[in-house]
C-alpha cells in the first residue's frame, strides 16, 4: 500500500521482490504477486534508459538491479507462472550493457558511483542460470568503451543525470580510464560510500576524476539543504551538456572526441578532449583544449591523471615528462609538450578503504586565449 512514497529505486526493487516472492509462495497473498509485477514495470520504465542503462549513469547499479531481477524471474519460472515480457526484455538489455563495459580486469569501470567490485561470482551466477554478459555496442550510458587484446579506453561522455538520480554522479565529465596489457594505468579515485561521508564528498569532487578542473573549482554543484538530500540524496544543483560527440576508427588507431559546457557560465569556457590510441603500440595521445568564449579574469587550470594503486611515477630531468613503473621491466613514459607536469599524492576511494596513489598534474594558467595542451603516454623503451 506505501510503495509509492518510496523514492529509494534500490529499497523500492528490494520490496517489490519481497512482494513477488510472498505472492508466489503464499497462494492466499496472491494479490501481492500481481501488484508487485505491475509495479515492477513502473520501475523498470522509470529507472532505465532505452538501452537498459539506469539513469542514474552508475555501473555499479546495473550489478544491484540485474540480480533481484534475474531472482525475480527464476522464481516466477520456478512457480510455473508467466514471465513477463518486459522482465526478460529488461535482463537481456542489462546485461549487454554489462558486457559492454567490463574492464580487462573483470570490474566495471569507476564512473558515477562506480566501485571496485570483481565479477567473477556474479558471472558464474549467470552462467548457472544460463545467461551471460553479451556484447552490444561501444556506448551506453554515455560511457563509451574500447578493447582488443592489449588495450582499453573508457570514455566519459554523457550528460549528467536529472536531480532525482543524481545522488552518486561524480562531475567527472570527458575523464577516462585506460589499461594496457590488462594493467590499469589511469583510473579515477572511485566512490567512497563503502569508506565514509566524507571519502563520498571527496570522490565527487571534480579534481578526483582524471580530468580537467578550472580554479580548483567542480563542474557540478551539490545540493546543500538537508531536507532535499534527505529526499533525494546528496543530488547535484545544476547541470550541463556534452557535445561535439566523435568516434574514428580504422585499422591503426582508434579516436575520441568532445566537449562540454560545464565550465561556460561561470568562466566563459569550452572544454574540448580529443584521444586517439595506436592500436599497434598502446600509444594513448591526448588533446585538451580550453576555448575562451568570453574575456574575463585569468584562470588557473589543473589537467590531472589519477594512476592506480601501486604505480610508482618519478619525474624526469626534463620537468614535462614522468615515467611511470609498472613491473620491474616494463614502464611507461608520459610526456607533456611545452608544459611541466608536477606529481601529486592523491587518494583512491574505490573500494573498501583509502589507499595512496600519485596523481600527474599538468597545471597552468589562461587569460584571453585559448589554449590546447598536447600529451602522450607511451612504452618506455
Amino acid at each position: 500500500k506505501n510503495i509509492k512514497f518510496e523514492r529509494n529505486y534500490s529499497k523500492k526493487l528490494e520490496i517489490l521482490t519481497s512482494l513477488i516472492l510472498s505472492g508466489l509462495v503464499f497462494k492466499e497473498y496472491e494479490d501481492n504477486f500481481n501488484i508487485g509485477i505491475r509495479e515492477l514495470e513502473k520501475l523498470v520504465k522509470n529507472f532505465f534508459n532505452k538501452d537498459g542503462f539506469p539513469l542514474t549513469r552508475n555501473p555499479n547499479d546495473l550489478i544491484f538491479f540485474s540480480k533481484y531481477l534475474i531472482l525475480c524471474k527464476k522464481c516466477i519460472e520456478d512457480a510455473q507462472k508467466y514471465v513477463p515480457e518486459f522482465l526478460d526484455t529488461i535482463i537481456e538489455e542489462n546485461l549487454k550493457c554489462l558486457g559492454s563495459i567490463v574492464t580487462p580486469s573483470n570490474q566495471l569501470p569507476l564512473f558515477n558511483g562506480g566501485t571496485e567490485d570483481n565479477l567473477d561470482n556474479f558471472n558464474k551466477i549467470t552462467k548457472a542460470l544460463n545467461h551471460k554478459l553479451k556484447y552490444k555496442k561501444d556506448m551506453v550510458g554515455g560511457i563509451h568503451a574500447f578493447t582488443n587484446k592489449k588495450i582499453a579506453l573508457f570514455f566519459e561522455a554523457g550528460d549528467p543525470p536529472g536531480k532525482s538520480f543524481s545522488k552518486c554522479y561524480q562531475s567527472g565529465p570527458l575523464s577516462f580510464e585506460y589499461y594496457l596489457d590488462g594493467e590499469k594505468i589511469i583510473t579515477n579515485c572511485g566512490f567512497g560510500s563503502n569508506i565514509s561521508s566524507k571519502a563520498e564528498l571527496l570522490s565527487r569532487l571534480t579534481s578526483a576524476q582524471s580530468t580537467l578542473t578550472l580554479n580548483d573549482t567542480s563542474v557540478t554543484k551539490f545540493e546543500r539543504n538537508k531536507v532535499i538530500n534527505r529526499i533525494f540524496g546528496n543530488s547535484i544543483t545544476n547541470t550541463f551538456k556534452v557535445r561535439n560527440y566523435k568516434f574514428e576508427e580504422n585499422k591503426d588507431k582508434i579516436k575520441f572526441i568532445a566537449s562540454h559546457n560545464g565550465y561556460e557560465k561561470k568562466f566563459g569556457c569550452m572544454h574540448t578532449r580529443e584521444l586517439s590510441i595506436d592500436k599497434l603500440k598502446g600509444n594513448l595521445i591526448g588533446i585538451d583544449k580550453i576555448e575562451k568564449k568570453k574575456n574575463g579574469k585569468p584562470l588557473n587550470f589543473n589537467l590531472r591523471f589519477h594512476l592506480y594503486p601501486g604505480l610508482t611515477a618519478v619525474k624526469t630531468m626534463s620537468g614535462n615528462s614522468v615515467l611511470i613503473q609498472i613491473t620491474k621491466n616494463k614502464s611507461l613514459i608520459f610526456t607533456v609538450k611545452d608544459e611541466n607536469v608536477i606529481l601529486e599524492k592523491s587518494i583512491f576511494l574505490g573500494r573498501n578503504k583509502i589507499l595512496d596513489n600519485t596523481c600527474i598534474n599538468i597545471p597552468g594558467n589562461l587569460v584571453n586565449v585559448d589554449k590546447s595542451i598536447h600529451w602522450v603516454l607511451k612504452k618506455n623503451i
